[in-house]
C-alpha cells in the first residue's frame, strides 16, 4: 500500500523531522518512576541481557546487543525488566536497519521482553517520549484495577470502558475525555482557524488493526483548499498490552503528532499532502479491508 507521508514522488508530503525542542538532555534522559514502575531512558540491549540467549546464533546477539532501547521499564526494585519502548522515523529505515530490527526483536523474544515500537515520522523519545510512556503506565494500571472488563461493566454500568474513556473537567472547564491525547492538537487546531490560517478547524483521524501487523492510526486537517497537514502512526506490539485498544492508541497520537506540526509551524515550512495522494492511499486501505483486525467503518470518509 502507498502510504501517504512516507516519502513518493510528491515531495510536499514526505515526512521532516522536527527539530527537538530546546530541554535540559539531563532531565530527558533522567530515571523516572511511574505507577509502580521505574522507566530508564536510552538502554543498551545488551545491559539488560548480559549473556546470549539460547537459541540466538552469535551473528544476531552481536548486532541486536548493540540496540539501543530508548525507554526501558522495570520492576519498582527497577531490576528486572518488562517491556521497552522505542521510537523508529520509518522514511530513516534501511535495508540493514530493518535487519538488525528483526535480530533485535528475536533476542526480545527470546528472554520474553515485551517491545512497544511506535513509528512516527514527527514524535520523538526526548520531546514525547516520557509523556507516552507515563500514558501507557497508567493506562496499564487501570486495566489492572479494574479487572476483567466485563464484570467491571456489570458492577460499574456506568463507569469507563477504559482509561481512554474516563471522563472529567479539562482545563477549559468543560467536560470531556481527560486521557485523550489528541485534546491539544485539536484546540490548536481552532486557534489556528480562529487566526485565519486554516480553511478547516476540524482535526479528523481513523485507525484500522492489522492482522499479524501493526495498529495504524490517521490524522488530517485541512490547511488549504485541498491541501492536508497528514500524519500516520503505527504501533507494533510484541508480547506487550498497552491498557487501552491499539488502533484508538494509535489514532490519538496520530493526532498529537498532527497538533506538534502546527504548534511548530513558525519552525519549519508544514509539509502537506495533496487531495490526490491522500484519495489514493484511502482506497488502498479499502482494498485490503479484508487484512483488517477490525470491521472497516469508513465509507463515510472522503477527502473531496
Amino acid at each position: 500500500m502507498a502510504e501517504p507521508g512516507s516519502g513518493g514522488a510528491d515531495p510536499s508530503a514526505r515526512s521532516t523531522r522536527l527539530p527537538v525542542d530546546p530541554v535540559d538532555p539531563v532531565s530527558a534522559l533522567e530515571v523516572f518512576e511511574r505507577a509502580g514502575r521505574v522507566v530508564r531512558p536510552r538502554e543498551r540491549l545488551g545491559q539488560l541481557v548480559p549473556r546470549r540467549p539460547e537459541g540466538i546464533t552469535g551473528n544476531q546477539w552481536n548486532a541486536a546487543a548493540r540496540a539501543i532501547l530508548d525507554f526501558v521499564v522495570s520492576d519498582p526494585d527497577g531490576r528486572a525488566a518488562t517491556f521497552a519502548v522505542e521510537f523508529v522515523d520509518a522514511s530513516t529505515r534501511t535495508a540493514r536497519s530493518q535487519r538488525g530490527d528483526r535480530m533485535k526483536q528475536a533476542v526480545c523474544d527470546a528472554v520474553g521482553l515485551g517491545l512497544l515500537r511506535i513509528e512516527s515520522g514527527t514524535l520523538q523519545p526526548v520531546t514525547h517520549g516520557r509523556r507516552i510512556v507515563e500514558y501507557v503506565l497508567d493506562a496499564r494500571a487501570f486495566r489492572e484495577a479494574v479487572g476483567d472488563p466485563a464484570e467491571y461493566a456489570e458492577l460499574v454500568p456506568d463507569g469507563p470502558l477504559s482509561y481512554r474513556d474516563i471522563v472529567g473537567r479539562l482545563p477549559d472547564g468543560s467536560r470531556g475525555h481527560v486521557n485523550d491525547l489528541g485534546a491539544v492538537a485539536r484546540t490548536v487546531a481552532v486557534e489556528a482557524y480562529v487566526d485565519r490560517e486554516l480553511v478547516d478547524p476540524i482535526l479528523r483521524s481513523l485507525h484500522v488493526e492489522w492482522r499479524g501487523g501493526p495498529a495504524q492510526g490517521w490524522a488530517w486537517l485541512q490547511v488549504r483548499p485541498g491541501e492536508y497537514l497528514f500524519e500516520q502512526v503505527r504501533l507494533w506490539q510484541h508480547r506487550f498490552s498497552y491498557g487501552v485498544e491499539p488502533g484508538r492508541l494509535a489514532e490519538d497520537l496520530a493526532t498529537m503528532a498532527v497538533g506538534e506540526r502546527l504548534r511548530r509551524r513558525d519552525a519549519i515550512a508544514l509539509p502537506l499532502a495533496g487531495r490526490a495522494r491522500l484519495t489514493g492511499a484511502l482506497d488502498a486501505l479499502r482494498q485490503r479491508r479484508d487484512e483488517l483486525a477490525n470491521p472497516y467503518a469508513f465509507e463515510h470518509i472522503s477527502f473531496d
